[in-house]
């Protein structure tokens, strides 16, 4: 079992006003074979949490922790952080001109494993892959997400989850932009992954719709760069029946209070 545990996390950014808090006390464990669904609305830090994770330079870690069993993660760049094991798929997907979808999902594998796939059985698996995704096999020639509908964007995050097999993979709001049906194949495919892998999935999310195919163990609500309530999936419906305004309301009044 792999354990992604992250401990009073405080995290910062440059802005044209100056360097800003975004993270304000983040603390969370993420277990192999559990999903962990993050929710709250715009600027609440989940997507900076996803990207500090993964080690975006934009970001700075003033305090806090993050280990992935026992080993500082903080302390690993970029690259090593993928070969311990951690995934980020990403909101948007960044183009890769004159790489090709199989040339970079190859180096990946070799880069992860520490030795190439061997062609025959590695080829079938990503035709295998491509199909249960219903990606037409010609964009395994195509350049990385390079003229990619949002869709087909984030059904390549995914083709790259089930080929890579990561021990904790964090999808950032993998549900954006996704039309029903789209939505309903990249979940299935978030889904076989664990399955085959009992990978752990830190999940990110403005609405619930996705949890109807991925189905979460533990939901935690951040607000104002921090986690301010946590449940199981029952919080999650709460929340599409109330929204967040029970938790911004009081952090507003407080705000207000402090500038009297």
């Amino acid at each position: 079992m792999s354990v992604l545990e992250i401990r009073d996390l405080h995290v910062t950014v440059e802005t044209e006003a100056g360097t800003t808090p975004i993270l304000n006390g983040v603390t969370l464990t993420i277990r192999t074979g559990e999903t962990h669904a993050i929710m709250g609305p715009n600027g609440s830090g989940k997507s900076t949490l996803a990207y500090t994770i993964a080690g975006h330079p934009k970001y700075t870690v003033t305090s806090g922790s993050i280990s992935l069993d026992g080993d500082d993660v903080l302390e690993m760049t970029v690259d090593e952080r993928a070969r311990a094991g951690l995934f980020l798929a990403m909101q948007y997907p960044v183009e890769i001109p004159g790489v090709t979808v199989t040339n970079f999902l190859r180096t990946a594998k070799t880069a992860i494993d520490g030795e190439a796939p061997a062609i025959r059985t590695w080829t079938k698996e990503v035709k295998q892959s491509m199909k249960d995704l219903r990606m037409d096999p010609k964009f395994a020639a195509r350049n990385v997400n390079e003229g990619f509908s949002g869709g087909e964007k984030k059904r390549h995050e995914i083709l790259q989850l089930e080929l890579l097999k990561p021990q904790i993979a964090v999808l950032d709001e993998t549900d954006s932009g996704l039309d029903v049906d789209a939505l309903k194949i990249v979940s299935e495919g978030v889904n076989r992954a664990k399955e085959q892998t009992g990978l752990g999935v830190l999940l990110i999310t403005h609405y619930t719709r996705i949890l109807r195919y991925i189905h979460p163990d533990f939901v935690h609500v951040m607000i104002g760069g921090r986690i301010v309530e946590e449940g199981g999936p029952e919080l999650a419906a709460r929340l599409e029946d109330e929204g967040y305004d029970r938790f911004i309301e009081p952090l507003a009044d407080a705000a207000v209070d402090g500038e009297a």
